[in-house]
This record gives C-alpha cells, structure tokens and sequence, in this order.
C-alpha cells in the first residue's frame, strides 16, 4: 500500500491516503503508451498546409525565351520549380493525418499510465470539489496546500463549468472527467488530481480486467 495525499476541500487540510499502486497493474509498457500518445497527437494535426504546384502559381505561361540559339538552357514558363517564384516539388497538401488504434490498446495505454503514475506517488486525491461560483483563488490555495508547482490534471467525475472556469486560468492546469481522460493527458502532466469517485469511475472504466501481474 502506497501512502497519497488526501485534501480536504472544506478546510483546507492535507492527510494521506493508503491506496494499492497496484490497482491498475503492476507493468507499464513504454511501447503502448508511446503509440498511443503519438496517435493523438496525429489527431490533433489540422493539416491544412499546402504549397502550389507549378499549374497553381500565378504567373505568365508565355516561353521567357525561344527554345535553341540563346545559348542558354531551355525553359517553358516562369512557374517551373526551378525558378524562384515557382511552383514547389512534392510539396506538402492538405490530408488528413488522424487514424485509430484498437479501444483494447488505447485502455491498456490509460491503464498503464495510471499504474506508473500511482507508483512515483503522483496521484494525489481529494474529497470533493464544491464550487458554487467560478473562483480562481479558490483552486490557486488549494494547489499550493498540496505543493503542486507544475502541470497538473483534474479528473473530475462528471463535468463541473464552475470547477473548469476556476482551473482555466491556472498555468498547466487542466480539467477532464473520468469517462474522457486517456493516456495522452495523464502522461502529459506532471500530478494527477482526482476525487475517490473519479478514480473508482477509472477502475472500472480501464482497469475492470487488469489482474495483478498481468502484463498489461
């Protein structure tokens, strides 16, 4: 049993916790995790660079020269790549750069990430979060009770707009439900920040078949 904060959010305490870090397995495989954070990232990509061929470029189609007897190399139109101004060579055009991996995959991904983060003892929980009105400040003393200096990731249970109006002006914060978050956003903060009923939403949600010692 590993030993994580707890914050009370009513009075502003901080206790620990004694959680299994075994819960979502006891591997976390690098290569998973890996494909899965570069696939969203793929999907992230607009791709909507583009570059003109040599019939794109606006420019004049009129030969600058006749072919022979100039005693220079022959040219067709200004729009030739070979000219500055021109048309670029296998230059990059919209596409679409998204593609899937399998659901089986991307919960093993989440899973592990969990795992690594509950083992370097960066999950850290608190009771509950009631925010009545959107208030910065609020959030800002609680992060700093809790000794959170970098990015951080709240998992929520279900979404909050007062607690994502609160979050959103934090530097490196983030706001995410249970039924939302993957691999991509835990690994991409340094703590992790969830109340007992997201990480239970969690277990059930990526770690339901994970068994102890199962590499996965």
């Amino acid at each position: 049993m590993a030993q994580m904060k707890y914050f009370r959010f009513a009075d502003s305490k901080v206790e620990t916790l004694e959680i299994d870090e075994h819960t979502f397995g006891v591997r976390s495989p690098r290569r998973v995790q890996r494909e899965a954070v570069l696939m969203y990232l793929a999907n992230r990509r607009v791709g909507t660079h583009d570059t003109l061929t040599r019939a794109e470029v606006n420019g004049s189609i009129k030969k600058p020269w006749k072919q022979k007897h100039t005693g220079r190399a022959r040219a067709g139109r200004k729009t030739s790549p070979l000219w500055r101004g021109g048309g670029v060579i296998f230059g990059p055009h919209p596409r679409d750069y998204s593609y899937a991996l399998p659901r089986k995959e991307l919960r093993v991904a989440t899973r592990a990430a969990l795992a690594g983060k509950l083992r370097d003892g960066e999950v850290i929980f608190v009771d509950a979060i009631d925010a009545k009105i959107p208030k910065t400040k609020t959030m800002a003393k609680m992060f700093v009770a809790l000794g959170i200096e970098r990015t951080c990731l709240l998992v929520l249970p279900e979404r909050d707009e007062n607690v994502f109006k609160s979050v959103r002006n934090l530097p490196g914060a983030s706001v995410k439900t249970a039924d939302e978050v993957n691999a991509y956003d835990i690994l991409s903060h340094r703590t992790v920040l969830m109340t007992p009923s997201s990480f239970e939403m969690l277990k059930v949600r990526v770690a339901a078949k994970a068994r102890t010692g199962s590499p996965a």
